[in-house]
């Protein structure tokens, strides 16, 4: 026993010394001294269960996940419509003169005339026979709010869920409420479970998503015909929403090496995106919103016939001192990848002999220390940014001129490229320089939009802007939730992603709002305000410390130091490569083998 408590011991002293031998790379010991990755090279910390592990639970539950997220967006778009007027059927005028004819004018959100989607000329119009008479009547200035319901332009869809239960006209506000109940209870949300998840454990928290998701949305399906209940199981699914892609990807991180950190976050997103992608080309060819929401919905809950490999994270079992089943994750993992972790409870109570049991005060322990709580701040802020931005572009991109399906497309598949170029800028000059690069050249992208968004013979410049802003925004989103895994301490991983989160959807409430001012009043006004915001959050980027090549911090103390030797005009080094014995570690040097890799 002895002698494997001082070999784990050992190979964690060795990176220590790396630390104090480097002095150029000005790096605290807690920065590189790691104990739990010894014991995760033992158990086998880039192996077989590794691999199914990202496959499955991180980059399969963020496809799943990424389509009952967004798939309301889609089943709530509102396509052209006016009021439906009886008498078409009794003449030879075409649709256009039929509208022409019964419906006034209203001025769009470019300063364009079009048909009034509200109002009707206050008239029977079966009853007329002298139509030259009537247009040049008095009475014409007489409207009247639809007295016949509303036709449906079905250029696009056969129908939505707003469609069917008519929510437009005095109903307009029905889908941005929808919106922002769900922005809401993710803040809810996210407080209540990103908590739990430091408190009782990852899985706990996983294994509630996965079924508030699934139930929440698939209900929805069902309730479209009571809109209070229709509201109640949309905020069901906001409530998990975000615990449901955290969790998983959290326990990735914490049982694999340093340098696949951001090739676990890379899994996420693409699955993410991928999600994204495919949902809008079954819309389009399906072009009913009910069996669309069916489809899109289902794949969430089948997560959980794959429920036998999910593990409770074993760094997080160590950081509250429960050494028994830290072991029984650590043989799970072991027992996959083809190894053996005869590491024994007495043994891991000695190496973590020093370590106090911290006790912690929730969100507040985020704000101990001036230096944790300005990293804190500028997340918080730095979340706020991509979220608004994000769902901002993202419910405008259904409601621009063209395909709606493709303009969503086109923004959701750009993201997968986003990714590979934040993981190469991330992994080559750092997450804080990638960060604020790419929100400085959002804020730049957004100029021309405002130049030109009025003048319909630019439509395409926008649709190609707002693409290459979502690009950017992808970009920031992956590098940002990058250096919030690895700026919060494990005793508080959770809930700093989840203080990220409630802060972005307390923003991200004014999302579906920005769009509604953008559809209905002013097409500039939404980048007015991002540009603003992009500029704020490239500025504050700049002072967040640099998490590459660092070690995951642990406790609230590592984390109040961290980052405290940086250089704020400087790029990371990459820590000196350790020689190993073989003679002398043997176990270790056979558990990295390529056959082991995934």
């Amino acid at each position: 026993m002895k002698d494997k408590l001082e070999e784990v011991i050992a190979n964690s002293r060795k990176l220590s010394t790396a630390a104090n031998s480097v002095s150029e790379m000005d790096l605290d010991e807690s920065e590189l001294n790691d104990p739990f990755q010894a014991l995760m090279e033992k158990a086998g910390n880039h192996g077989r269960y590794q691999t199914l592990y990202n496959y499955v639970f991180v980059a399969g539950l963020a496809f799943a996940g990424a389509m009952v997220y967004m798939n309301i967006i889609l089943a709530l778009n509102i396509p052209d419509h006016w009021c439906t007027v009886p008498g078409r059927e009794h003449t030879n005028l075409t649709m256009n003169q039929w509208l022409d004819l019964t419906l006034p004018k209203q001025t769009d959100n470019r300063g364009k005339e079009t048909h009034s989607n509200c109002e009707m000329y206050d008239a029977n119009f079966t009853e007329l026979t002298d139509f030259s008479a009537w247009r040049s009547s008095r009475s014409k200035n007489q409207t009247t709010a639809c007295q016949h319901g509303w036709t449906y332009d079905q250029t696009w869809y056969d129908s939505t869920i707003p469609t069917d239960q008519d929510w437009v006209c005095a109903k307009d506000l029905f889908v941005t409420n929808v919106f922002v109940v769900g922005r809401v209870t993710e803040v809810v949300g996210s407080f209540i479970f990103g908590q739990m998840g430091d408190s009782f454990g990852r899985s706990v928290v996983y294994y509630i998503s996965v079924i508030f998701c699934s139930v929440g949305r698939l209900g929805s399906v069902l309730c479209t015909s009571s809109y209070t209940w229709f509201l109640i199981m949309s905020g069901i699914v906001g409530l998990t929403v975000n615990s449901l892609f955290q969790s998983p990807q959290i326990i990735g991180m914490e049982i694999s090496r340093e340098e696949d950190r951001s090739r676990i976050a890379l899994f996420q997103s693409v699955g993410w995106s991928v999600g994204t992608t495919l949902m809008p080309l079954l819309f389009w060819w399906l072009r009913h919103w009910e069996s669309f929401m069916w489809l899109t919905s289902l794949p969430t809950a089948m997560v959980l016939l794959f429920s036998k490999y999910v593990i409770e994270s074993p760094r997080w079992l160590i950081s509250k001192r429960r050494f028994r089943e830290a072991i029984v994750q650590f043989k799970k993992i072991a027992k996959i990848n083809g190894r053996t972790f005869d590491v024994t409870e007495k043994e891991l109570t000695e190496i973590y002999s020093q370590d106090k049991h911290e006790v912690t005060y929730g969100m507040a322990s985020l704000f101990a220390g001036w230096r944790l709580a300005r990293n804190t701040t500028i997340m918080g802020f730095s979340w706020c940014v991509v979220a608004v931005s994000y769902f901002t572009l993202v419910l405008f991109s259904s409601r621009m001129a063209g395909n709606p399906f493709l303009n969503f497309l086109y923004q959701s598949i750009v993201e997968i490229p986003a990714y590979m170029v934040g993981k190469y800028m991330g992994d080559k000059y750092g997450r804080r320089f990638t960060n604020s690069v790419s929100f400085l050249i959002s804020f730049l992208t957004c100029l021309p939009i405002i130049a030109y968004a009025t003048d319909e013979r630019f439509e395409w410049l926008l649709i190609y802007l707002a693409t290459f802003i979502k690009f950017l925004n992808a970009l920031t989103f992956f590098t940002a939730n990058l250096q919030c895994l690895e700026i919060y301490p494990t005793c508080m991983r959770q809930t700093g992603i989840a203080l990220g989160t409630i802060l972005a959807n307390a923003i991200g409430v004014l999302a579906p709002y920005l769009v509604y001012l953008g559809t209905t009043v002013n097409i500039r006004a939404p980048y007015y305000i991002l540009g603003t915001l992009f500029l704020l959050g490239g500025i504050g980027a700049m002072f967040l410390p640099e998490t590459l090549h660092k070690k995951l911090p642990d406790t609230i103390e590592e984390a109040k130091n961290f980052g405290r030797h940086d250089k704020f005009f400087s790029l990371p080094k990459a820590p000196p490569v350790l020689s190993k014995e073989p003679d002398a570690e043997p176990e270790l040097t056979k558990l990295n083998q390529p056959s082991f890799a995934p």
